[in-house]
C-alpha cells in the first residue's frame, strides 16, 4: 500500500506528529499503521515512543541523540523506501462478553431506542470483526470500529462518575472495553472478564492498533469462571 500525503507537526520538544489524513477509515488507518512500523524499523536506534492513532502517528524521540531536523528527515527517507519492508498483519482477538440487564445497564434502552429486541442488539454486536483504531483515554481502552449502524448510539448526556472494570460500551459507531474503573460517558451493554491492561504482563495489552476484535456472548456462570466480577 502506498502511503497517501503526509504532513510533519512539532508536538513537544522532543517530539513530532505525522497527519495522514482529517477523517478516519480504516485504509488510511492501515497506512498509520503500515508507517508505524517502518519508522520502528529505521529510527530504532533514537526512538523512546511510537503512538500510532485514527489517522496521525506520534513519535517521541531521544533528544540527547538527535533533534526535529535530522528526524524529520529521517522519517522522510523511511516513508519514501517503505516499500523495502514487508508489514505485519493484525491478528484477531476474541473477547467473551457477558450481555445481560445486570451486566449492561443501557442495554434495554439501547434496544428501545433502535426499536430492537435485546437480543437483537446482542447478535448486532457480535456479528462482525472491529478494527482497533487507536488506544488511549486510559492505558488498555481500544477504541473499536465501526459499529453496526442499527447500533449508533449517541453518547450519555452526563457521563457516569463510576463505570466498572471490564464494562463492554458503545458510542456514536465505536465500541470499547472500559480496562479499569473510570468516569464514562458510553453507553453500557456487558462485561468483559478479559483484562485489557496489566502492566505485569508481556504485551501489557491483549490488542494491538490494527488489530481486528470479535466479540463473542458467554453466560453469567461462565463470566465468574474466567474472573468476571459483578
Amino acid at each position: 500500500m502506498s502511503l497517501p500525503d503526509y504532513r510533519i507537526a512539532i508536538a513537544g520538544e522532543n517530539a513530532l506528529i505525522l497527519y495522514f489524513a482529517d477523517q478516519m477509515s480504516a485504509e488510511i488507518n492501515q497506512c498509520v499503521l503500515q508507517a508505524t512500523q517502518a519508522l520502528q524499523h529505521e529510527l530504532a536506534d533514537v526512538l523512546l515512543d511510537v503512538t500510532p492513532s485514527y489517522a496521525s502517528l506520534l513519535l517521541c524521540y531521544n533528544p540527547l541523540l538527535t533533534d526535529h531536523f535530522a528526524v524529520r528527515q529521517r522519517i522522510r527517507q523511511a516513508l519514501a523506501n517503505d516499500g523495502q519492508h514487508s508489514q505485519q498483519p493484525g491478528q484477531l482477538v476474541e473477547l467473551p462478553v457477558y450481555y445481560s440487564e445486570e451486566s449492561g445497564p443501557d442495554l434495554a434502552r439501547v434496544a428501545k431506542l433502535h426499536q430492537l429486541s435485546i437480543d437483537d442488539v446482542i447478535k448486532l454486536h457480535q456479528q462482525q470483526s472491529y478494527r482497533v483504531y487507536a488506544i488511549g483515554f486510559a492505558p488498555g481502552f481500544a477504541y473499536l470500529g465501526e459499529l453496526p449502524e442499527q447500533l449508533a448510539t449517541p453518547r450519555l448526556d452526563s457521563p457516569r462518575k463510576k463505570v466498572p472494570k471490564g464494562a463492554v460500551a458503545i458510542a456514536d459507531r465505536q465500541t470499547a472495553v472500559y480496562p479499569a474503573v473510570s468516569p464514562g460517558g458510553w453507553n453500557l451493554i456487558g462485561l468483559c472478564p478479559v483484562k485489557m491492561f496489566d502492566p505485569t504482563s508481556s504485551p501489557s495489552m491483549p490488542v494491538a492498533v490494527g488489530d481486528e476484535v470479535r466479540f463473542t456472548a458467554i453466560d453469567k456462570t461462565e463470566f465468574l469462571s474466567l474472573g468476571g466480577q459483578l
